[in-house]
Parts: structure tokens; C-alpha cells; sequence
């Protein structure tokens, strides 16, 4: 057969364009793809042998091998698998909008033939083959079809001809030597594709997990030895041969769990991810169904010191049919299980899928569907099962699950029934922590609310003169110590029927008798020193919306609270550390008729309102709630010397 010339399908030229400057961003994965291919085409022989042994030709040792020339700036794939011959080349090389694996499932659908062995053999050759022309200025295919004896060179320079010609490949499979573009290869390229150690690190990156060998021969000099084997150092340098497999072929999360041991996940993990430290919890599950997949994921032990921030970078590995896809994939997990690392592993997601296609994959959603249910209930179980554990878990990743809470309001996600059980906060009870069904299952008879308190630290919140009363009436409090514990009650609402509610917003609403009496005395206690109240809030002026007389404090002087239609005092402050001071809360304060500064207070205001120790005194009363409330005072410096002044009388 004398050498012919084809033209490529009308659109290939357009397509060829479309996926070298679209679809592939990344040169490297050209070799992914080359190398993909083969391993498809092992697989087919593999398949066919099943029925035809002599289809093997005696070559049972399976193997890619990889050969990179300095010299000549070509870099050569070589499989012995299922090979191709003249109609192969011009179905799968001449037109890229048909697969030649394709083809082979329709084969073996007319076969009806429905063993889990056919999904394995799902690959894109005719696809992937053309990202080669990333990097080559002219691809040559050497190849012979298993079982025939012809063999075929193709050739291309992707200018929307190739060329066909007979030709002698004394194995059946295929060869394909790609002529490198000028910023392909030299020692003065960055991306140098006929150095050895380039193309070792990308089989480690993208290939290590194919399930056949992936050879290169590296060439050593070393002087020879004598029969006793020492070194005859005056003879000349030999070359020696020495074939390397890079590839470790057998994925770990390919093997049963019941084969594999604690240490070799642990192993698994740090080499793969990075990590240093054990993981805390490691997941490990194969599904079949609607969608097949496997996967390995991993709870580190210790959070990242970046885990809140937006340069951290969350997502799994993905992997289709063994083969790296992409590194991080954000759209398996949700963001509130951002700390989560991991892979996983189907055949049924294309190797050439974009981020955009991602995003809109239902296979990839079913998938990420069920590895957040696994997790949820992986630490529902530990939760139960082993509290000390899940406390552990929680120190480091519990702000994400609240976190998750309060986002998936904001993003009309329904993540509340999912993550309210897995809540903990610490207690009045005991300074320990509880979840909300505990907190809801010892409340008191009548109790009607959860009752919570916001502040830096525990020492704080007990320092709060709202506490006292509770604890007079032995109410247990859910202290909030991070900013956005309040966001998360505040998107839950209401746990069993029993609605949050903060002792530093609105009125208390405490169910008995003498709450009910005392609250009576403070509303006609206000009546009778109306005017006192009018020039207390006219003195502070707008800092706050109202001034009042308190049913809340014991032996407190004065406290902050905001009004029970707005946001609190603690979102307030939240939202303005983030930068966003437009959420203000409307600012009471309270003040205890049953302490002796009342009484000074009303014996000033009778001397005249308009005196500077009446004004001086309603304005370190402010100054006194916000501190109390953790808040520096607007002119810290006035403060302390009004403190002195009156130290000083």
C-alpha cells in the first residue's frame, strides 16, 4: 500500500481547536490522556482474550513503556495492546467526534453482555488522543491490530490532513512518537517533555494508579567488574540498561477494606495529602447503582491554620477509571466539610470534563449527595458512640458545621435538620459541653426557651450581670463564644418546639410568680420616675434607643440589652469586626431601680437635670454597660478621667 493522504472529517480541524485551546488548559495531560489510551487498548486485548487466547501472540506481560530522546526531541508511547489496523486508524484518528471505545461498548451492548468488566473499558481514545498536538509539532502512530498481521503508520501535523502507509511492527499494539514543538524539549524549556525526570513526575501525578506497568529504561555508567566483583577502576565506563516501572498500578482504594491495614491508610494519607499528622477519621466506601464510584476520604487530625480563609483550598481529587482528573474539585462536598480530604474514583465521569461541566454533572451531584450523608452520619455515630472523640473533632471543625448552618439560610439550603444535632455548646450546667437535645431534655418544668449568652470567654459571660438571675432560678445557659454560634441559633430558630432566646435581648419571658411580681414593680417604679428615665436617654442621646428600668439584674448596677426585634448587640459587633457596620442593634439600657446608684441618680436628677455630675454619671452608666458588654467606651480617655474626678471627691 503506497502512502495515501486523508482529510480529516469537515469539523475535526474546528473541533481539533476547540479542545486544545478550551477544554485543555494544562499541557501536561497530554501524557494522562496517551497514556490513558493505552491502557484502554490493554484493557480491550485483555477483554478479547477472554474468549481468543491466541489473540495474545504468547505477549502476556502487559505494559506502557515510555521512551524520551533528548537527542531527536521526540517522546514515545508504546502499549501491546489491542493495536488497530486501516479502518481503526480512519474511524478513530481521522474523526475526533467518534470513539473508538465507543464502537467496542456498542460491541459488547450487542453482546449482551452485561458484566461490571464492560464499564471498566469506558475511555475517550479518538478524544484524548489529539491533546498530543498540545505539545507536538507532528504525531506519527505505529500500530498493528492484535490477531492480524498488517501493520499501519499514521501520521499528522494537525493541518487538517494525515497521512496512511503499510508498514512492519513485528508486536501487535500501538506506538505513538510525538515530534516535540520548540518550547517542548532542551534543558531551556519549562515545560521539557525528553527529560526524564519531568515525565516521571507526571505518571506519579496523573497515571500512578493505572493497573499496568509503566516502564522507562534509564541508562547508567559504571565501570566493570572482575570476577570476585570489585570495581577494575582503570577500565573504561559501560553503559548500563536499567527498566524502571513509575507507576505503583494498584490504588489503595481499589483493594477490599477488609485487606487493607490501619498503618497503610495512615501511610496512604500523608503521602498523598501532605499531612503529617494521622487523620482523625477515614472513610472508605464503594457504590454501585445509579452511579458507580469509590471513595477514600479523610478527616485530618489538626485543622489547617487557614481553614476560614480564602485562600484555602477545598475540594476532592477526582479520578475516572483510575486516572487523575483534577486535584481539587469543589463541587463533590459542601462547604461546611471544606476540611475534608480525599478522593474519589468513578468510570462514570468523562476524563476530558470541564469545571463548567462539573458543576452541572448529575452523576457528580448523586455522588456528593451520598458522601455528605456518609459523613453526617459517620459523625452522628462517633457522637453517640464516642463522645470524647467527637469533642475532639469538634474543637477543630465544629465552627464549620455552624458555619454550615447559618450559609446554607443565606444560600437556601435546608442544612438545619441535617447539622442541629451535631451542635455542641458549653453549659452553665456543668462548663461542659452539650448538644441541644440534651440541653432540651433536662429543662425545667414550664421552661419555654433555650435560654444562651454571648461573650469572648466563659469568665465573661459569668461576669454578666444578666447571669445572676438565672442562676438564682438554677436556668441552665448555652454560652456563644464564637461570633457566629448566634448567627447558627439564630438560622435554626427554634429547637423542639422551644425557640432560643438571649438574656442579653428583649424581655426574659421567665414562666413564674416572682419574675411576674418583680416585673410589675420595675413597670410602676418607671411610671412614678418618668422624667428621670426622658433625661438619662437625653443625656446619652442616640447611642441608645431606650432607657429603662430592669427586671433582669440582682445586684448589677446597669446592663446593655437591644431590642428584641432587631439584632443583637453581639451581631452587631460580629458584623462590624467583618468590616460591614450596617446591621445595628437597637441598644437599651438597663438600669437596677434596687441599687443604691439609683438612688443617687434620682437625688441629682431632683437637684437639676442640667448639673455636669448628672450628666457626668448617665454618661459613665453607658460607658459601664458597654464594658460590661465587652465594648470600649467611645472616648476611653474621658472615661478614666471621669472614674479619677470622681475617685477624687
Amino acid at each position: 500500500m503506497a502512502k495515501e493522504t486523508f482529510e480529516f472529517q469537515a469539523e475535526t480541524k474546528q473541533l481539533l481547536d476547540l479542545m486544545v485551546h478550551s477544554i485543555y488548559t494544562n499541557h501536561e495531560i497530554f501524557l494522562r490522556e496517551l497514556i490513558s489510551n493505552a491502557s484502554d487498548a490493554i484493557d480491550k486485548l485483555h477483554y478479547e482474550s477472554l474468549t481468543n487466547r491466541d489473540i495474545l501472540e504468547g505477549d502476556t506481560a502487559f505494559e506502557i513503556h515510555l521512551t524520551p530522546d533528548a537527542d531527536a526531541h521526540t517522546l514515545t508511547i508504546s502499549d501491546n495492546g489491542l493495536g488497530m489496523n486501516k479502518e481503526d486508524l480512519v474511524q478513530n484518528l481521522g474523526t475526533i467526534a467518534k470513539s473508538g471505545t465507543k464502537a467496542f461498548l456498542e460491541k459488547l451492548k450487542e453482546a449482551q453482555d452485561s458484566d461490571s468488566t464492560d464499564k471498566d473499558l469506558i475511555g475517550q481514545f479518538g478524544v484524548g488522543f489529539y491533546s498530543a498536538f498540545m505539545v507536538a509539532d507532528t504525531v506519527t502512530v505505529v500500530t498493528r491490530k492484535a490477531g492480524e498481521k498488517q501493520a499501519y503508520k499514521w501520521e499528522s501535523s494537525g493541518d487538517g490532513t494525515y497521512s496512511l502507509e503499510e508498514c512492519e511492527k513485528p508486536k501487535h499494539g500501538t506506538t505513538i512518537i510525538l515530534h516535540l514543538g520548540k518550547d517542548f524539549y532542551g534543558d531551556k524549556s519549562e515545560e521539557n517533555y525528553t527529560d526524564q525526570m519531568t515525565i516521571s513526575g507526571l505518571v506519579k501525578k496523573y497515571s500512578d494508579y493505572i493497573r499496568y506497568p509503566i516502564t522507562m529504561d534509564y541508562v547508567t555508567k559504571e565501570k566493570p567488574k572482575d570476577a570476585d566483583g570489585k570495581t577494575i577502576e582503570d577500565a573504561p565506563e559501560e553503559e548500563k540498561v536499567e527498566t524502571r516501572t513509575l507507576n505503583s498500578m494498584q490504588p489503595l482504594w481499589t483493594r477490599n477494606k477488609s485487606d487493607i491495614k490501619p498503618e497503610e491508610y495512615k501511610d496512604f494519607f500523608k503521602h498523598q495529602f501532605y499531612e503529617w499528622e494521622d487523620p482523625m477519621e477515614i472513610f472508605h466506601t464503594k457504590a454501585e447503582g445509579a452511579v458507580e464510584y469509590t471513595a477514600l476520604l479523610f478527616i485530618p487530625g489538626s485543622a489547617p491554620f487557614n481553614l476560614y480563609y480564602t485562600d484555602y483550598e477545598a475540594g476532592l481529587q477526582l479520578y475516572s477509571r483510575h486516572v487523575f482528573i483534577m486535584d481539587k474539585c469543589k463541587d463533590l462536598l459542601p462547604d461546611y466539610l471544606r476540611f475534608v480530604k480525599g478522593l474519589v474514583d468513578s468510570p462514570d465521569l468523562s476524563l476530558n470534563i470541564s469545571r463548567e461541566l462539573l458543576q452541572q454533572s448529575r452523576e457528580l451531584k448523586l455522588i456528593g449527595r451520598n458522601l455528605e450523608k456518609n459523613i453526617l452520619k459517620t459523625l452522628t455515630r462517633t457522637l453517640e458512640k464516642d463522645r470524647a472523640k467527637y469533642e475532639k473533632f469538634w474543637a477543630e471543625y465544629g465552627k464549620s458545621l455552624k458555619i454550615g448552618v447559618y450559609s446554607g439560610m443565606m444560600t437556601g439550603e435546608n442544612n438545619v435538620d441535617k447539622l442541629k444535632d451535631l451542635l455542641l455548646f458549653m453549659s452553665s450546667k456543668d462548663g461542659k459541653l452539650c448538644t441541644l437535645k440534651e440541653y432540651v431534655g433536662r429543662m425545667k418544668d414550664g421552661q419555654q426557651k433555650i435560654y444562651f449568652a454571648t461573650g469572648k470567654d466563659k469568665a465573661a459571660i459569668d461576669a454578666m450581670p444578666q447571669m445572676e438571675l438565672l442562676r438564682d432560678r438554677d436556668l441552665e445557659v448555652l454560652y456563644m463564644l464564637d461570633p457566629v454560634d448566634e448567627f447558627a441559633v439564630q438560622a435554626i430558630g427554634e429547637y423542639d418546639g422551644k425557640k432560643f432566646h438571649s438574656i442579653s435581648q428583649g424581655d426574659l419571658d421567665l414562666d413564674d410568680d416572682e419574675y411576674k411580681e418583680e416585673k410589675k414593680k420595675a413597670e410602676d417604679l418607671a411610671k412614678s420616675n418618668e422624667d428621670l428615665l426622658k433625661d438619662i436617654k437625653d443625656v446619652i442621646g442616640d447611642k441608645v434607643a431606650d432607657v429603662r428600668l430592669s427586671n433582669r439584674l440582682k445586684s448589677g448596677a446597669v446592663c446593655l440589652v437591644a431590642d428584641a426585634a432587631g439584632p443583637s448587640i453581639a451581631m452587631e459587633q460580629a458584623f462590624a469586626a467583618a468590616n460591614n457596620p450596617m446591621l445595628k442593634a437597637r441598644r437599651i439600657l438597663e438600669i437596677n431601680p434596687n441599687h443604691d446608684l439609683f438612688g443617687r441618680l434620682q437625688t441629682l436628677h431632683a437637684a437639676g437635670k442640667d448639673s455636669q455630675d448628672f450628666k457626668d454619671y448617665c454618661k459613665l452608666l453607658y460607658d459601664q454597660a458597654l464594658l460590661l458588654e465587652g465594648i470600649l467606651p467611645d472616648d476611653p480617655a474621658a472615661f478614666a478621667n471621669k472614674v479619677a474626678q470622681m475617685m477624687a471627691k
